[in-house]
């Protein structure tokens, strides 16, 4: 029986990360429960070919997944302790969900385990995205601006360390909550941006991933309320989630925020976001969550395009480049600055972006560099740039728009 190969992938995205956390806690062992997650996946597609697919797909793999680890405990001769073990910890169950709400979640407790300060902060990162939260290479290269293959690379190792360290499943202990926060917010940020602007597929956005970003920060900000920049990042999404409807038209092409129709904006997602900000900016410690919010906050408050303070996001954008330096940061800059000096001060601050090896393949270099030289009239250049960045592309919305910029170019140059 054929299976719709698109929504089989789309229904694995879902649901695989759920089993791995449940998994995780089962086995207390994250690499066990990566492979006993993959194995079931293998198994369970093989016969959903025969058969179809079941009723509830996710619960089918979850028992799936239980069933097999059940086997492995079982060959192992540690099914009876496994068995006491799991009965004394439903028995308290309730008991450790009053003690702490953030762990009553199994995805997020898991991420708290995989940010591991005994890793690496780009390995806890790499892994927690592609074990935790169902992103591919792709993406989670994506998410660093490094290739496929250094990302692979890394995973490798994040994988040996944990073997080599026996860095098993591990709830982190209050006072250690501190020291894991900053890489689980990067973790949910990558996701949400992931969901923001698809790698690849014909959609622009996945809602999915927006919301799941969105729903597991507010569980930190619900345990964690007096941490700043988990409550400024729970700010910066719903800002920009609440532009995600205007982003594309009827037909799913997209449309840039100077064409969109303000009054679709999701405005009682706005108030949240500017509420979040604010409780978070009253703590008196403005981080790099904040400062995003902060401009996401400064286009929400605009009435129009025309009326946006660029002047506003541009000093933003140094006060970012001032605390965490990113070529992503300035190339943001830079469109901020040709707003307010001219498309030539932009394209200054572009050219050493050139040579940097971090934005090699980031297709939105160039596409930024051709959007500058077509304001000024420059097609012929703007004709390459627009080229350049058609052939980094990988998602069909952004390579239709692209493609129509291109097509609108003065063919005489």
């Amino acid at each position: 029986m054929s299976l719709d190969e698109a929504a089989l992938t789309v229904l694995l995205r879902r649901e695989t990360p759920h089993v791995v956390a449940h998994l995780a806690k089962l086995v207390r062992d994250l690499s066990l429960a990566e492979e006993l997650l993959q194995d079931t996946v293998v198994a369970s597609v093989e016969q959903w070919r025969k058969s179809g697919l079941p009723p509830n797909p996710g619960a089918y793999l979850m028992k799936a997944a239980r069933n097999r680890a059940i086997d492995v405990f079982r060959k192992q001769q540690r099914e009876a302790d496994w068995t006491r073990r799991e009965a004394r910890e439903a028995d308290s169950s309730h008991e450790a969900i009053d003690e702490g709400a953030m762990f009553a979640d199994e995805r997020l407790r898991l991420v708290f385990t995989c940010c591991h300060p005994g890793l690496p902060l780009e390995s806890q990162i790499a892994l927690t995205l592609r074990l935790v939260c169902g992103l591919t290479t792709p993406e989670v290269a994506r998410a660093f601006l490094v290739p496929e293959p250094t990302i692979a690379q890394r995973l490798v190792r994040a994988k040996r360390s944990i073997s080599d360290q026996a860095i098993g499943y591990e709830e982190p202990e209050p006072d250690q909550l501190d020291s894991r926060l900053d890489a689980v917010l990067h973790v949910f940020l990558a996701v949400f941006n992931e969901g923001h602007t698809a790698t690849s597929g014909d959609a622009l956005t996945r809602v999915d991933l927006m919301d799941e970003a969105q729903r597991l920060t507010s569980l930190v900000v619900e345990a964690l309320p007096d941490e700043p920049e988990a409550r400024g990042l729970l700010a910066l999404m719903q800002l920009q989630a609440s532009r995600a409807d205007a982003r594309v038209d009827s037909s799913g092409a997209l449309v840039l925020l100077e064409d969109q129709d303000r009054a679709t904006w999701n405005h009682a997602l706005i108030e949240r976001g500017l509420d979040n900000l604010q409780l978070a900016a009253a703590r008196g410690r403005p981080g790099r969550f904040q400062l995003h919010a902060h401009i996401a906050a400064t286009h929400a408050h605009a009435t129009s395009f025309a009326a946006t303070d660029w002047a506003r996001i541009g000093h933003l954008y140094r006060a970012l480049e001032l605390l965490a330096p990113s070529p992503i940061i300035t190339l943001n800059r830079a469109v901020a600055v040709a707003m307010v000096d001219g498309p030539e001060a932009g394209l200054a601050l572009l050219e050493p972006l050139e040579h940097q090896a971090a934005l090699r393949t980031y297709h939105l270099l160039p596409a930024t560099r051709a959007d500058l030289l077509r304001r000024l009239g420059r097609f012929d250049e703007a004709r390459g740039a627009y080229q350049r960045a058609l052939e980094l592309v990988t998602n069909s919305a952004e390579r239709s728009f692209l493609e129509r910029r291109l097509g609108q170019l003065s063919p005489g140059g």
